[in-house]
């Protein structure tokens, strides 16, 4: 056993070192690789640098950019944040800019972006607009559930040359839109594939592929793209931070001889686009460092090795106050910052939404006088499904624009969204499933920059830490005594060493008491409480597989759950209309059993 535990350790050390010495080779290769080195237009690769920032090629756009512009079909596994987007807009864009003579609109669609989320559609649409400036023939379009159809239909009537689009919207065009032209379609790019079919997309994907061609399809063309281009061979891509058996399916049936990026075996970056061999692809699975195919298990997750990882343990009643606490000291700290919560339903964003932008906490001024203030100044923000879509466009430009920001979310944000400069992760509730903490955790540490992350845990949730060090996860545990100690209580004395427990120290008694009476003041705040709460006990006893022994309401005291949305009554009298529909559903159930049983005694 000991000799065990040596090992690991020295494996870890290992680990580390490797992990530095990776980081240490892509900050060479940033040095010496461009994007021009790679193939791209001139043009092109100044609009990279001059509008979106790139001085030079991240690792993942280094091994993909000459791999795409040798037409193969690629599988991208690469960690969130690393220059996904422009790693395969940029050979598009390339691609496109150079036929001779010009496409132009009439043409139609010649690449296809598919995306899971309104505010990914909207972010990779913006990112194209930088990047066609100055190739204006080149039309960008997006089409996504909640914008207007007939508006819709317009814009490709006219024609689209690069379409983003969400999976439902794209399918019902291409079924009701004769106007939509798409026989000279040469890219189908699926960003983010395994968000998508984690949203039940499978069914609608498998649909357009049907339509479109899965691997191949020789244009017909039209009008002036006769002469142009009399064949087209399809070239797909296939882009996700995870992989699992869904994932591996839909390479299955959407990719040809593949050539796999950011997996265990890495693209040489000496390769042109002229000379580029595949890595091994069996047809039939995703494989491993062993050759055995990749299960979603056991999977290692790729992270930014400059992102800290962090978990907090904290009970169940004194949630809230200890938020709060972190999210005062991070802005405290450090005024100018942006920070994203993460929350499992919609009902707690709006609940806690309201809290954070109305309550108020008292402070003493130099002057010695008591005044109360916003508890956190900062500016706070919501983003969730329920939103309806303008809300939701409106959330996403804010946080996107702003120097200093607090978002509260579902896991709506936690996909592909490039949020500038974010600074901390906090994941208020774990994700459901364990590869989702990995979307979360990318919104920050991007393209090379710092970040943290924050995971709270309650002491009978901590055995979902060795699930995630299974897929090479570490979490180091925050310091949380040492932040309450921090927080002055004017008028008490106290010695904190005194103070074992967090439920009761004494900033987390006075705060907790303070957020309770704010609550129970405004009765519009009481219900959505009582909403938050009980939408966050059907979300805990929805978790599914491994999981589910982890996360079990039986394990929970329901009257601290209240506390931690500082409801003072009892889950009883909270939770009391939830308790009827159970004692009707099982009164119905027994009088249903009762008329069987009489019918098949008159039998």
């Amino acid at each position: 056993m000991e000799l065990n535990l040596n090992k690991r350790k020295k494996q870890k050390t290992d680990n580390t070192t490797a992990n530095n010495k990776q980081t240490k080779s892509n900050s060479e290769v940033f040095a010496s690789c461009s994007f021009a080195s790679l193939g791209l237009h001139p043009t092109l690769c100044d609009h990279l640098k001059e509008r979106l920032g790139f001085e030079g090629p991240t690792l993942v756009q280094a091994q993909a950019i000459p791999v795409i512009l040798s037409g193969r079909h690629v599988l991208v596994n690469a960690a969130t944040g690393t220059g996904k987007t422009v790693a395969y807009l940029a050979p598009v864009i390339h691609e496109l800019q150079k036929s001779d003579p010009r496409i132009q609109r009439s043409d139609g669609t010649f690449a296809l972006v598919l995306v899971p989320t309104h505010e990914l559609c909207m972010q990779v649409y913006e990112i194209l607009q930088k990047l066609l400036h100055r190739f204006h023939w080149i039309v960008p379009g997006y089409i996504m559930g909640g914008e207007s159809r007939s508006k819709e239909k317009a814009r490709l009537r006219k024609g689209i040359s690069i379409l983003v689009a969400t999976p439902g919207r794209l399918l019902d065009h291409l079924k009701n839109t004769s106007s939509f032209l798409y026989t000279n379609l040469r890219w189908i790019i699926f960003d983010e594939a395994d968000r998508i079919l984690e949203l039940g997309y499978g069914k609608e994907i498998e649909d357009i592929l049907n339509v479109l061609g899965s691997k191949q399809q020789k244009s017909v063309g039209k009008g002036n793209t006769t002469s142009q281009v009399s064949e087209v061979l399809r070239q797909n891509l296939l882009l996700s931070a995870t992989l699992n058996e869904k994932v591996n399916h839909l390479a299955k049936i959407s990719l040809e001889n593949p050539v796999m990026v950011g997996l265990d075996k890495k693209i040489e970056l000496q390769l042109t686009h002229q000379d580029v061999e595949p890595m091994e692809f069996n047809g039939n699975d995703i494989l491993g460092k062993e050759g055995n195919p990749l299960n979603s298990s056991t999977e290692e997750y790729k992270l930014p090795a400059q992102l800290l990882q962090r978990y907090i343990k904290v009970p169940c009643g004194s949630r809230l106050v200890v938020l709060l606490a972190i999210l005062k000291d991070l802005f405290e700290k450090e005024p100018s910052q942006k920070v994203v919560v993460f929350f499992s339903t919609c009902d707690a964003v709006d609940f806690h939404h309201s809290l954070v932008s109305g309550f108020q906490w008292h402070s003493h001024l130099q002057s010695g006088t008591e005044v109360k203030q916003l508890f956190l100044k900062c500016n706070t923000l919501r983003l969730h499904g329920n939103m309806n879509h303008e809300d939701r466009r409106a959330t996403f430009n804010a946080f996107k624009t702003e120097k200093s920001a607090l978002l509260l979310s579902t896991d709506v944000a936690a996909r592909g969204l490039d949020f500038p400069k974010v600074r901390c992760i906090i994941q208020y509730d774990p994700p459901g499933e364990a590869t989702e903490y990995v979307h979360r955790v990318g919104r920050t540490a991007r393209i090379g920059e710092k970040g943290d992350s924050l995971l709270f845990l309650q002491p009978v949730e901590t055995d979902y830490l060795p699930g995630l060090e299974k897929h090479g996860v570490t979490l180091t545990e925050y310091p949380l005594q040492k932040l309450l100690d921090s927080f002055p209580l004017f008028g008490t004395r106290y010695h904190p060493k005194n103070f074992v427990s967090v439920d009761t120290h004494p900033w987390v008694v006075s705060l907790q008491k303070a957020l309770e009476s704010f609550t129970s003041s405004e009765l519009n705040m009481k219900k959505m409480a009582q909403n938050a709460f009980c939408s966050w006990v059907r979300a805990y006893t929805a978790h599914r597989g491994e999981l589910k022994g982890i996360f079990m309401v039986k394990k929970l005291h329901l009257g601290h759950v209240a506390r931690s949305f500082a409801l003072r009554e009892q889950p009883s009298l909270v939770n009391k209309s939830l308790q009827k529909q159970t004692k009707k559903r099982m009164r119905d159930q027994k009088h249903n059993n009762v008329l069987k049983k009489r019918k098949v005694a008159k039998k």
